[in-house]
């Protein structure tokens, strides 16, 4: 059986085919996206040179979701990420990244269970859809609950995490005035 703890190894031959360690087959780009929405890190190694083709693969892989429709990354945001790369701001991207996608996942759970049934906000019209596209929409941005950007040390998690849970009742709150409009 797998350990989900260590990275799944792709090896990458010489002709390109992307090699599957732990099952002994080949794998597409699909596959390996799969794996990473199952909550599975990979890491993809050149066979020859031993080089460590991962990011250069999960660019690839965003690239094809983007180019197919499934766009996640809003077009500002993709013009400031090319910046960053000609910017001295370049240092503090990576960081902010991490932080942005950490909060969201430490929110998940929080704006999950305001969307359920024991809402009163959950008996109108479109709500069950609507939670199950945000549910979607957090297994795709998180990958699940692990992977993305670490733990942060104790001491920090306690005052960020409830000014983050603050923020994001409060806007819960504002979409749930919106769609009581709506509603009428």
């Amino acid at each position: 059986m797998a350990d989900k703890d260590t990275p799944l190894l792709i090896k990458r031959y010489a002709s390109r085919r992307l090699y599957n360690t732990e099952t002994s087959d080949y794998v597409t780009l699909e596959d390996i996206s799969q794996f990473i929405r199952d909550g599975r890190d990979v890491q993809i190694i050149d066979l020859k040179s031993g080089d460590d083709l991962t990011r250069q693969y999960l660019l690839q892989i965003i690239a094809e979701n983007e180019s197919r429709g499934q766009n996640v990354l809003p077009t500002n945001v993709l013009n400031d990420l090319v910046r960053s790369y000609t910017t001295q701001a370049s240092s503090i991207v990576p960081e902010f990244l991490a932080a942005s996608f950490e909060m969201l996942r430490d929110g998940q759970s929080k704006v999950l269970e305001n969307m359920t049934k024991a809402n009163p906000m959950a008996q109108m019209p479109g709500m069950e859809a609507m939670r199950v596209q945000q549910e979607a929409f957090m297994k795709a941005m998180t990958g699940g609950l692990g992977g993305l950007g670490g733990a942060r040390p104790s001491e920090k998690r306690g005052a960020d995490s409830d000014r983050d849970l603050e923020e994001i009742k409060a806007q819960l709150a504002a979409l749930q005035q919106q769609l009581s409009r709506m509603g009428k």
